[in-house]
């Protein structure tokens, strides 16, 4: 079943989803010819903001690391999909080698490790774990809480592969973000596929790139389907040179936040919305939810304290933040249980298969909701994301909801696909 959702509705979001309702058959066309344009990352996730008068993503995720969170009976789709992203990078490829983060310790993260396992298993793949930890020196089973386990086996390179002890794959798959860098095992290796490319991780991609690319993708979008691009898509700045522990570039920080709660404003105003503008500073690199903070006032910036300053200068791996990312906020007015909820979409290839709504039982609707305390409704889609359900006639409804995520998260996918290709490997030294 799914949770009992509850969004704050109103006019134009209905409106929104009813257009997108009417116009499938028009957006459906639009999105196959982009992808013969575009090459669709391996796979992908997006974070997105419901506001009930704007529905955007906020986060794009090129190392999805959920898998384990969607409903096992998208796992059909999930192999169908898989299937079609292995033809198109490696048609030929019998082996491939999983390249996981270094979380040994997180349960949840490997349980998603053996969901990616048993998928690509069922693709006709043979799959092996090869892990960037030291301390793997030797093949190390780990057990996982539901009775399973995975084996953990230390990396060999011999010339221009990479493989594990006695297994030289056809290609290599990662599901490591590559936020401490790209190590020198992982570089030059000409003679194989790897999945993403080493430059769609954090050492080298910025939000700022994908969201510039996500502004062509919305405006081409909008256009075609004749909505504002607003509607799905929020403003954004960025400042180059940070550095929160020395005060350096409060000034650009707080001009930026300025220009863009202005465009908000704006906005709001042409739209009747009666609501608290806010921007979302986040670091342009990394994940996890860390180097993030929500800003209501330019002002807020001039004067953070030790503690702010602490929180926003460093992100995973301990890396120093000196870009960061001002992205116009996007209220979540969808609850589940009474808290504040968001939609996650999962992409494999150009197919949506799955998705889920991060919860925060401690977070208001103007909040990063990718925080300590949050939690997954891994059942909260009983419907894929890309049937709507046009007899019912209601945008409402939750197969008519999910078409709408699964549209803007397909243009998410998108804007990463056009973001890869801008940012050519020559050009970043890999």
């Amino acid at each position: 079943m799914v949770p009992h959702l509850t969004t704050a509705l109103t006019g134009p979001l209905l409106e929104l989803e009813r257009k997108f309702l009417e116009s499938s058959p028009q957006i459906e066309h639009w999105l196959r010819g982009q992808w013969q344009e575009y090459t669709p990352p391996f796979y992908s996730s997006c974070d997105l903001r419901n506001s009930g008068f704007k529905l955007a993503p906020v986060d794009t995720n090129l190392y999805p690391g959920g898998f384990n969170n969607l409903n096992p009976a998208f796992l059909p789709l999930c192999v169908q999909a898989a299937m079609s992203a292995i033809e198109k990078f490696c048609p030929e490829a019998r082996s491939l080698l999983l390249i996981p983060e270094n979380h040994t310790r997180n349960q949840f993260y490997l349980q998603n490790v053996a969901q990616l396992v048993d998928i690509l298993r069922q693709t006709g793949l043979n799959i092996r774990l090869g892990s960037m930890l030291p301390e793997i020196d030797k093949p190390t089973p780990i057990d996982l809480p539901n009775g399973r386990q995975l084996l953990l086996e230390p990396l060999v390179r011999k010339g221009n592969r990479l493989g594990v002890d006695g297994f030289e794959p056809c290609a290599v798959l990662l599901n490591n973000d590559l936020s401490a860098g790209i190590p020198d095992i992982l570089k030059n290796l000409h003679d194989q596929v790897v999945l993403p490319p080493l430059h769609a991780g954090w050492a080298v991609r910025r939000k700022s790139n994908h969201f510039a690319a996500y502004d062509q993708v919305a405006n081409d979008f909008a256009k075609e389907i004749g909505i504002d691009p607003w509607r799905i898509n929020p403003a954004f700045s960025v400042c180059r040179s940070i550095n929160f522990h020395e005060r350096q570039g409060e000034e650009c920080l707080a001009a930026n936040v300025a220009a863009v709660l202005d465009i908000v404003k704006e906005k709001y105003k042409e739209y009747g919305i009666d609501e608290t503008p806010y921007v979302v500073v986040k670091a342009d690199a990394g994940t996890y939810g860390m180097g993030v903070m929500t800003v209501r006032d330019a002002d807020e910036v001039i004067a953070l304290n030790r503690k702010q300053r602490n929180k926003m200068s460093v992100i995973k791996e301990g890396l120093e933040v000196s870009e960061v990312l001002i992205q116009e906020g996007v209220h979540s007015f969808e609850t589940l249980n009474e808290a504040v909820a968001e939609p996650v979409i999962y992409m494999i290839d150009r197919y949506v298969v799955g998705g889920f709504y991060r919860v925060h039982t401690g977070r208001g609707k103007d909040e990063n909701l990718n925080a300590p305390g949050m939690h997954f409704e891994p059942l909260a889609f009983e419907t894929g994301c890309n049937l709507p359900d046009y007899r019912c006639g209601n945008p409402d409804s939750p197969p008519n909801r999910f078409y709408a995520y699964g549209v803007v998260g397909r243009l998410a996918c998108l804007a990463a696909a056009v973001e890869l290709e801008r940012t050519a490997p020559e050009e970043v030294g890999i």
